[in-house]
């Protein structure tokens, strides 16, 4: 009878995850259902469209002005939303004050509102007749049923991405930190601009990626105060729907197609840029 060398007797470690083999294959096979195969059905319908129809559907001046107008307006908001929701977030862990809970509750708002319900609510408030556009209009300023009545909806829903992101990193920040810089002799912009912000840029990049992301398919709270005029207030979304309602099934899907690639690209970028700040700062390490 052969005696086991002491090497075979090797017991497998356990996994950190229970039944990580299992939960895996679910949350792909999820995914693939979800996600993937949703996205493949896209591709191959765009690819059933041919070169020629499929540039022709993108080139076309609607499509592009369309196209402009929903990254534009989701590129401006993300931009306002990570300024504005560093501050806010700021206020909300720095800071004691009577209402805190209140307003910490009101940042989720535009989790839980119906879209069309801030769009309506927003049109009644910047609209010629409303209660702060009748003070815009005589100063030249409109709001409503122009592409900056667009921004102020997607700053609306993207602002709560930016502060529940960024929230909980300021939250492991010590105080002691800022008033070491101090103590070295740095002022309150070097504090925040030289200390701070390094490490808050990959929290920032993600809550920006959210709300962009969230800007450029948004279209309930959008239809309501943009006026939806071609080549001047109609975004993507919009277009897509009114190809659907002529049964142009060729034009919707190039054009959710070419939403889906732009998207992809400049979600990758960020997220590579992300990537690089946490190696560059140490942050998530």
């Amino acid at each position: 009878m052969k005696a086991h060398s002491p090497t075979r007797w090797r017991f497998r470690r356990p996994s950190v995850i229970p039944g990580f083999g299992m939960t895996l294959g679910l949350t792909l096979t999820w995914l693939t259902l979800l996600i993937l195969i949703p996205l493949s059905g896209l591709a191959v319908r765009s690819s059933a469209l041919g070169w020629e129809k499929f540039w022709s559907i993108a080139l076309d001046p609607r499509t592009l002005n369309a196209l402009r107008i929903s990254f534009g307006s989701a590129f401006i908001a993300a931009i306002v939303n990570a300024v504005f929701g560093i501050i806010l977030a700021w206020v909300l862990v720095r800071y004691r004050f009577p209402g805190k809970r209140v307003i910490d509750a009101m940042v989720d708002l535009p989790f839980a509102l119906p879209t069309a319900v801030a769009g309506i609510a927003l049109t009644t408030l910047y609209a010629p007749n409303g209660w702060i556009g009748q003070f815009l209009t005589p100063l030249g300023i409109k709001i409503a049923f122009t592409p900056a009545g667009i921004v102020v909806a997607l700053i609306f829903v993207g602002l709560p991405f930016v502060v529940r992101t960024v929230q909980p990193v300021m939250e492991e920040i010590d105080k002691e930190v800022e008033e070491a810089a101090a103590t070295l002799g740095a002022n309150r912009f070097q504090t925040i601009f030289r200390v701070l912000l390094p490490g808050l840029a990959p929290a920032v990049l993600t809550g920006f990626a959210l709300a962009f992301a969230r800007g450029v398919g948004e279209y309930g709270s959008v239809i309501f105060i943009a006026g939806n005029l071609p080549f001047k207030s109609e975004i993507a979304p919009l277009l897509i729907v009114i190809k659907l309602e002529e049964y142009n099934y060729a034009a919707a899907t190039g054009i959710a197609a070419i939403m889906l690639i732009i998207s992809f690209t400049m979600l990758l970028v960020i997220n590579l840029i992300q990537s690089w700040s946490r190696r560059r700062y140490g942050y998530g390490a």
